[in-house]
């Protein structure tokens, strides 16, 4: 049976369809574009189209800003904790003799101490070099630094040692020093050449004459062990061939105390063949309260600068302005992090708990020796001193 005249057959009901259909005449004439569209979005929901054009690449732009802040948040989610250390107790005090500290701590006692290597990979930490000698200087038979014209990124720096080698006079000839060529190569991820600088450190500690049963500490040039702590492990016999020593963990200056989950230094008794200079776990053994860790403590801006495009985990500078001096200052008196991301935890009480700013401490106690007894000259890493040098 024909269609009555002006009857539009079509199963919407909504009004704007049925006004795009019109009658015949209009039909026949063609529906214009803009009546074609809301005809065709009308059998769509509208909250829909919201989501889809405008929350959804909101959620996209908020993700790339944000998004190593969420993958550390979820870091529970997808990564167990590593299996936990066997601590074992530090005991220490000034006038207890060195048979009754390895007597404490279940060790033996030598006749004669064992000698000492200290090694280290240097890019541009001079401040705190000159306090882990120090430190370290009464107790360390050698001490071996390398230093290479690249950093970890590939980017071409100064030899900053050699051009300060006198201040570091007072090591004596107890130093082997050495340089090594960056290689240079674009694109490449910064740990490969990390791992090329160190092999390169074990041929120079070869050459500065370590033997069999020596002990060598592996460490940053930031973490520095207590020389009571070296002095009592090259006295003691039966201590670990591996031993990892937990370290005060502090960031931008001794003001602002982070925790005590420092743990990558560590002592080895050396063996021939075997002994390999590494910055990863290697043991189940950790010495606890063992000394300190200053990281990213640098008496000038630019250093900060220099240290965020040149170490190992450049990726987290995710935009320019991370790198903004004023910025940086800024952080740096606020005790926030300066790659603005979430606490590197393995649950989410952990992460949640050290959320925010890093409380201050205003303990100068118990601190490397030769930093208290130049105040003067390293005021800004105690506390209350949080402004650094513009150059």
């Amino acid at each position: 049976m024909p269609e009555p005249s002006g009857y539009c057959n079509s199963k919407k009901t909504d009004d704007v369809c049925d006004e795009a259909c019109g009658d015949r005449s209009s039909r026949k004439g063609g529906m214009n574009m803009t009546r074609r569209l809301r005809c065709v979005l009308g059998g769509f929901d509208l909250r829909a189209i919201l989501l889809l054009f405008v929350l959804v690449p909101t959620c996209i732009f908020v993700i790339h800003l944000h998004g190593h802040k969420v993958t550390f948040f979820l870091r529970p989610l997808w990564q167990k904790p590593p299996k936990p250390f066997n601590q074992i107790p530090h005991y220490h005090h000034p006038n207890a003799s060195m048979a009754e500290l390895c007597k404490l701590h279940g060790w033996g006692v030598r006749e004669t101490p064992r000698r000492v290597f200290d090694a280290v990979l240097f890019n541009n930490e001079l401040d705190i070099l000159a306090i882990r000698w120090n430190e370290l200087l009464p107790y360390v038979s050698e001490f071996v630094l390398l230093e290479s014209n690249s950093t970890f990124t590939g980017i071409k720096k100064p030899l900053f040692f050699a051009q300060n080698r006198g201040r570091f006079q007072f090591v004596g000839p107890r130093l082997t020093y050495g340089t090594v060529a960056g290689r240079f190569v674009k694109g490449e991820n910064p740990f490969v050449e990390e791992s090329y600088q160190r092999v390169a450190l074990d041929h120079l500690i070869k050459i500065a004459g370590i033997a069999d049963d020596d002990l060598l500490i592996m460490s940053d040039a930031d973490e520095i062990p207590s020389g009571h702590t070296i002095n009592l492990l090259r006295w003691c016999d039966e201590i670990p061939e591996k031993l990892h020593l937990q370290l005060r963990n502090y960031l931008y200056s001794f003001e602002f105390f982070l925790d005590m989950e420092s743990w990558r230094a560590s002592v080895h008794r050396y063996r021939s063949g075997e002994t390999r200079y590494v910055h990863f776990r290697q043991s189940d053994e950790l010495l606890a309260d063992a000394g300190w860790h200053c990281s990213f403590c640098f008496r000038r801006i630019s250093e900060f600068v220099f240290k965020m495009k040149a170490y190992s985990h450049v990726d987290r500078v995710k935009f320019s302005y991370y790198l903004d001096p004023g910025r940086i200052q800024r952080i740096i008196c606020q005790g926030l992090d300066l790659f603005d991301m979430f606490p590197e935890e393995y649950t989410f009480r952990e992460i949640i708990s050290k959320l925010g700013p890093i409380p201050r401490s205003f303990s100068a106690v118990h601190l490397p020796g030769y930093l208290i007894q130049n105040v003067d000259k390293f005021r800004y890493l105690l506390p209350g001193n949080c402004q650094r040098e513009e150059g």
